[in-house]
């Protein structure tokens, strides 16, 4: 018997092999087990076995060698790799890295004559597509799409999450891929902005609205979010201390700059192009369209709606704010493990609240322009509001704060102090909103250009128009006067 230590070689090292090469050293073992075991001759395995006795011996050496692993077939130090030239290959490289983007085809096309010039081996296609797909997509990314492709696909970024409830919100806008009828009954594609609490994931607010996003709609979105929402469904409420966006114009406008100071948020700025702070809010963006849009008539569906539209805004904000309290702050989330509302409310805390809903309306929604007060009170939009406490301050300049929802009624302010709610009295028991006022004017103004076009169509079908010079009539180009005949006189004319 050998006096080598037999060791069982179906160790970890069995698992360190590719399933070919670990079949092929467990087969090559087993051929060599009785030698290795019984001590049977090599000679008499290579009988058994049909395995020339070389090779026999070259395996028992590789295994007393290197264990197992030495059994599996090693591979061949250039596998993978084709015979090409190495000046062609680093000239084949650098084709496939520059801009433009070559395709493997053009690169064999451009490196073929200067191979024949050379008299190198031309390769051939598959060994060029070879050698470009070889190369490090890192390093195609950075040549071709530049700096920050790269970083976006490549580098590692680091997901932070809160550490507990409102100390960090993020807010953001999506176009949502649905069709949604509005005050004129035309199909338009509806805007939501999203307040989302980092640490639970819950959804602390939202706005649903038509036109480019702006202020306003950010401001109605964090109001939403801020305040006590009266329903055990939905408890996110409170000031964050962080209120995390992107650079968009709307997040970056004096009026919110000015609402987080007089409320104590923090206003942190994502890197201008990297959206990769904001993926938890993507992601929610995300959700929405897969499981609420889809639901809903209109959803879009490559870019056409899968049903004809049919809701109204109303109608879509009542959807939108079902699936999120009802649902998404209510279920469990994959990467927390619980509800984002549970998340929320974790042992039991108070948030930081503003002193009145009243403040936070002023600091948030109420927009502020200055007027004059007039003998007849205060004209605003095309509307008259009035309040007997404007009868001293007549011939003064005050502020006023409007809720652009409702324009029926003005906050007045004289040098920062509060003076009066100036109420327009044709309207004091509607609903008004700059929106419509504005709709309307928009109308008026189609309507009144559709009947100029009108009125002035008749004009043009009588009268000439005076703007165009009259129409010359065409004269016969003249001709050159005939030459007059001379009279030719005889001689004896002449006499008489």
């Amino acid at each position: 018997m050998s006096e080598r230590p037999f060791t069982d070689p179906l160790t970890d090292t069995l698992t360190a092999l590719p399933d070919d090469r670990r079949a092929e050293a467990l087969r090559r073992f087993n051929i060599l087990r009785p030698h290795l075991i019984d001590d049977v001759p090599l000679a008499d395995m290579a009988r058994l076995s049909g395995v020339p006795l070389r090779s026999l011996q070259r395996w028992t050496a590789r295994y007393h060698r290197d264990g197992f692993v030495g059994l599996a077939r090693k591979p061949r130090a250039d596998a993978g790799q084709r015979k090409v030239q190495s000046e062609l290959f680093e000239l084949i490289e650098g084709l496939a890295l520059h801009k433009p983007k070559l395709s493997a085809a053009a690169i064999h096309r451009r490196i073929t004559p200067i191979a024949t010039a050379r008299d190198w081996p031309v390769p051939s296609y598959a060994t060029v597509h070879a050698i470009v797909n070889a190369l490090d997509p890192g390093l195609v990314t950075l040549a071709h799409d530049g700096a920050a492709a790269y970083r976006d696909r490549f580098e590692m970024i680091h997901r932070h999450r809160a550490e507990e409830p409102n100390a960090v919100w993020q807010a953001d806008h999506t176009q949502l891929d649905l069709l949604i009828l509005d005050a004129n009954s035309e199909p338009v594609r509806p805007w939501l902005t999203i307040v989302l609490d980092d640490h639970s994931r819950a959804v602390a607010g939202y706005a649903v609205f038509v036109g480019a996003p702006s202020a306003i709609q950010t401001a109605l979105a964090l109001r939403q979010a801020i305040w006590r929402k009266g329903t055990p469904s939905w408890p996110i409420c409170g000031l964050p201390d962080v209120l995390y966006t992107d650079h968009g114009s709307d997040f970056t406008s004096h009026h919110l700059e000015q609402v987080a100071a007089d409320l104590r948020i923090e206003l942190v700025f994502s890197t201008v192009g990297r959206p990769q702070g904001r993926g938890k809010i993507e992601r929610f963006f995300g959700t929405i369209n897969t499981e609420l849009l889809p639901e809903l008539p209109g959803a879009l569906s490559n870019g056409k709606p899968a049903s004809p539209p049919h809701l109204s805004l109303g109608d879509l904000e009542a959807a939108v704010k079902t699936f999120v309290a009802s649902v998404y702050n209510a279920r469990t989330h994959g990467e927390i493990g619980t509800s984002p509302n549970d998340a929320w409310r974790g042992d039991g805390w108070l948030p930081r609240m503003p002193d009145s809903l009243e403040q936070l309306d002023l600091l948030l929604v109420m927009a502020v322009k200055t007027r004059q007060v007039r003998r007849d009170g205060i004209r605003f939009q095309g509307l008259l509001y009035t309040d007997p406490t404007l009868a001293a301050y007549v011939g003064e300049t005050v502020s006023i704060r409007y809720d652009p929802r409702d324009i029926t009624e003005l906050r007045v302010f004289h040098r920062d102090r509060f003076l009066c709610r100036a109420v327009s009295a044709h309207h004091a028991h509607h609903t008004i909103s700059l929106k419509d006022i504005q709709q309307a004017r928009t109308a008026r103004r189609k309507a009144l250009r559709n009947e100029i076009t009108v009125k002035s169509r008749k004009v043009t079908e009588f009268l000439p128009d005076p703007a165009r010079p009259p129409r010359r009539k065409e004269q016969k180009p003249e001709t050159p006067d005939a030459p007059v005949q001379k009279l030719i006189l005889y001689e004896t004319d002449k006499k008489s």
